[in-house]
Order: C-alpha cells, then sequence, then structure tokens
C-alpha cells in the first residue's frame, strides 16, 4: 500500500514540471518532464477520481507535458500526422474501444461472482486512455523533431543513466529496497529479482526489466556520443559508456543484454543509412509477428534450446511464456476483430473463482486479446510508422545525411519494439521517440520533394531558354 508520500509526489508533480518548462529549453523540458517522471514518481500508485482514467506517474507526466506546452511554449499542438495512413491509424486507436464495448456487452459466468459485460462508459474511460497514452507522440513530432532535439535527447539518455546508476548498483547488492523505504510498498513480485545469484534493481521502475532497458538505452546513447566525439573528448566518453555498460550488465536482464551485443557494433561501425534499413526491417518483423507465429515461421524451438544453453532458469521462464502465450492465442481467436476488453476478459480464469490461469507478457498478446486485430494493427502500426517512414527515406535518399542521433535513437527505439514481444515494455518515453522520429521522418520527406520540385524547376527554366536554330 502506498504511504502518503507517494500521493504527495503525484500531486506536487505540476508544481515540479512547471519549473522545467519555465526554467529550460522547450525540448529539454518536455524530454525532462516525461523521463523524469518514470524515474523518480511512485509506480502502480494512482489518484482514483470520478469519470475519469486513474492519475497514475504516466498520466500526470503526460497531461503535465500537454498543458504546460499550451500555456507556457504557447505551442498550438497538432493532434494528427501529416500523413494520411497516420491519421486514419491515429483516429481507429482512439476510437475503436466503441466496436469492443459494442461487441461484449454479455457477462463471463463465474460461480462466485460473474466477470461484468462492457458498458459505454468503459468505452468512453479507454478512450480517454488511449488519448493520454499519445500525448508524447504528439508533443514530440512536433518539439523534438529537429537533429538538435534528437541531440538532446541522446544527452539526457547519458545524464538519467548516470544518475539513476548509483540507486541501481545499490540495489544490485542489497536488493530491491529504495521502493519500499520511500513509498512505503515493494511493487512487483520480490522472486523476479532474484537472478545469478544476486539482485536486479527496480527503484522506481514497475519491474527490473524496465530498469535493464533504461540502462540499455542510455548505454547506447553514451555510444553515439562516443562515436561523433572530438578525440580530445574521447578518452572521458569512453569511460562513461563502459560504465554504463557494466551498469547493465548488473542489471541481471538477458534481452536487454542480447540487444546491447547487437546495437554496438551497428551503431558503432554501420554507415546510418544501414541502421534506418535495420531499424525498419525490425519494425516490420515485430507487426508481423503474430502471423508469423501463427503460421510457425518463429523457431521457437530453437529459441527455448538457446534460453537451454544459457541456463535452466531461463529456459524455464521462457517456456512458461510461450505455453500461456499458446494459450492466449486461442483464447483471442474466439474474438478476432474487436478483442475482449477489459475486465480480465481476454484472459482465462478458473470456472468457479476467476482466478487468472494465465498470465500475459508481452504487450502484443495483451492488446490483441483485448482490442483484437483492430486495436493491434492501429497501435502497433502507430508504433512502427516512424521506422517505416525512415527506411523509406533511407531508400529514396542514397546519399543523404540523416543525423546520427536520430540513427541511434531509432536503433534503441526498434530494440523497444523488440521487446514488446516477449514484455510490456510500453511507455511514454516510448511514444516520445516515436513522436521525434516520425517528426523527423516527415522533416526529410518535406526536404526531399522540396529539392525534387527545385530541380524540376531548374530543369524547366534551363529548357525554357533560348534556342539556336539550325
Amino acid at each position: 500500500m502506498p504511504n502518503a508520500l507517494a500521493y504527495i509526489m503525484l500531486l506536487i508533480w505540476p508544481i515540479i514540471a512547471v519549473a522545467l518548462f519555465r526554467r529550460l529549453p522547450r525540448e529539454k523540458a518536455l524530454i525532462w518532464s516525461i523521463l523524469a517522471a518514470y524515474m523518480i514518481l511512485p509506480p502502480i500508485a494512482n489518484i482514483n477520481l470520478p469519470a475519469v482514467p486513474d492519475l497514475d506517474k504516466f498520466a500526470i507526466a503526460n497531461l503535465c507535458a500537454l498543458g504546460l506546452t499550451v500555456w507556457v511554449l504557447h505551442e498550438k499542438v497538432s493532434f494528427l500526422p501529416s500523413s494520411l495512413i497516420g491519421r486514419v491509424l491515429i483516429i481507429l486507436y482512439v476510437v475503436s474501444p466503441f466496436a469492443t464495448a459494442l461487441t461484449n456487452t454479455d457477462p463471463i459466468p463465474i460461480v462466485m461472482q460473474d466477470v461484468p459485460a462492457l458498458r459505454m462508459y468503459d468505452s468512453v474511460a479507454t478512450i480517454s486512455y488511449q488519448f493520454i497514452a499519445l500525448i508524447p507522440f504528439f508533443l514530440a513530432r512536433q518539439l523534438l523533431r529537429s537533429e538538435a532535439a534528437l541531440k538532446v535527447m541522446v544527452g539526457a539518455l547519458v545524464t538519467a543513466g548516470l544518475i539513476y546508476s548509483l540507486p541501481m548498483l545499490l540495489e544490485s547488492r542489497i536488493s530491491p529496497q529504495l521502493n519500499i523505504w520511500v513509498y512505503g510498498f515493494f511493487q512487483h513480485d520480490f522472486s523476479q529479482s532474484m537472478r545469478a545469484g544476486g539482485f536486479r534493481p527496480m527503484v522506481f521502475m514497475p519491474h527490473g526489466l524496465w530498469v535493464a532497458f533504461f540502462a540499455l538505452m542510455a548505454a547506447m546513447s553514451a555510444l553515439i556520443i562516443l562515436r561523433m566525439g572530438e578525440a580530445q573528448d574521447r578518452p572521458k566518453q569512453l569511460a562513461i559508456f563502459l560504465y554504463l555498460a557494466l551498469v547493465l550488465y548488473t542489471c541481471k536482464s538477458v534481452g536487454p543484454l542480447v540487444y546491447a551485443l547487437g546495437l554496438t557494433p551497428v551503431i558503432f561501425f554501420a554507415p546510418r543509412r544501414w541502421q534506418l534499413l535495420l531499424a525498419a526491417g525490425l519494425a516490420v518483423v515485430v507487426i508481423t509477428y503474430p502471423l508469423l507465429r501463427g503460421a510457425g515461421l518463429i523457431p521457437l524451438d530453437i529459441i527455448l534450446d538457446y534460453a537451454l544453453s544459457l541456463s535452466p532458469e531461463r529456459h524455464q521462464s521462457l517456456n512458461f511464456r510461450i505455453m500461456n502465450e499458446e494459450e492466449l492465442l486461442a483464447r483471442a481467436a474466439l474474438k478476432p476483430y474487436f478483442g475482449w476488453g477489459g475486465y480480465g476478459r481476454n484472459l482465462i480464469l478458473d470456472a468457479f473463482d476467476g482466478r487468472i490461469l494465465t498470465i500475459p507478457d508481452g504487450q502484443w498478446i495483451i492488446v490483441l486479446g483485448t482490442y483484437g486485430w483492430l486495436g493491434y494493427i492501429c497501435e502497433f502500426g502507430l508504433l512502427i510508422m516512424p521506422l517505416i517512414f525512415l527506411g523509406r527515406e533511407a531508400l529514396l535518399q542514397r546519399s543523404a545525411a540523416f543525423s546520427p542521433f536520430a540513427c541511434t535513437i531509432a536503433l534503441i527505439y526498434a530494440a523497444n519494439l523488440a521487446d514488446l514481444l516477449p514484455n510490456a515494455t510500453l511507455i511514454p518515453f516510448t511514444w516520445l521517440m516515436a513522436g521525434a522520429l516520425m517528426g523527423y521522418a516527415e522533416s526529410l520527406a518535406t526536404q526531399r520533394r522540396h529539392d525534387a520540385a527545385a530541380k524540376w524547376k531548374a530543369g524547366l527554366a534551363q529548357g525554357s531558354g533560348p534556342r539556336t536554330v539550325l
């Protein structure tokens, strides 16, 4: 149970956000208002008000960022991207809960207490939640679309990683205790924090996996700063990268370590154009994963054998996830178009007391079961759209000088999308990266069209000059 301080921190965050927006440049203010809230506000704790979604640290940070962008920065926020497909996806993403509610009007019978049917009120609450979740996307697309803003984002991740490394290293030594000491409760199952004879830090995040991915973002950001740094600065930058890589290792999470091993040579050696194409390729794999899984094209046996070679514990954990996903896929197939909706209707429940018999881990299976294929295509379509658009520009502008910071953020973001398959690590900063990359991709496309038009006009002007008649 959260203590009084947890609720006080949620209540005073708007004051802290005002200070950020008044004292920092607008790019830094937006980035830190989302990132700092994720780092220090209490997880799980929320303020429950009637007729509005629960105000947890994500919702409060997003709403404050929106209000202060309008009030302090005097920005007129655009809620729709320039592309038609982006507009359609956003509109469907926000309104699709109506279809889910209309197709789930019957309760699910349970002996002790039925799972309730969905009401129109539920769809309105979900729509509010969907809109709030997209706020960082809207704001970043407008304010963080430039190369300079993306460089600020990379620097903020390194700074945040250095700050957070101290409590992370402490908890990796003594076990996750800070959330108990500060906010009065433990945010997850303690047994999941024990790994390889030590502990996975959690600090003020929902789970050790979230902390590990945060460490990955910080380390990869330090790597691109090292690659782009001046010769005299590189010893210090190398030390920062190695330190953050060590912090990532102490998180004892295999997934982020694998991502780091894959991304490090790509960020440090690969041409930028190929970095964007790789990120776009990963995005295609992510959105087609359910189809590939259903067609038996994902080599699950090979993956399980690899996990077993790492440790029996990793094999058991992964096998448990896969078995759960198979049951949840069968459940989702019963309502394939619009899903089962909330209240745990998408899960397999005990017919007597309603106990949850399956645990959904990946964001993809949660969305597919809850909102069906429509919700899945809308959410994951929005998530992959920035990388697809960047990949298009990489194909069309082979000689363009792509921002190294945009390429690194794209690769980190692609790893985050890949992590949505085994985990539900979709956070406001994910949407912030998506919006920034979407804005950058739109800027590249605008410049490409402008250059093509200028070239065409120059060709016309040259062709309309005086001609020599023989």
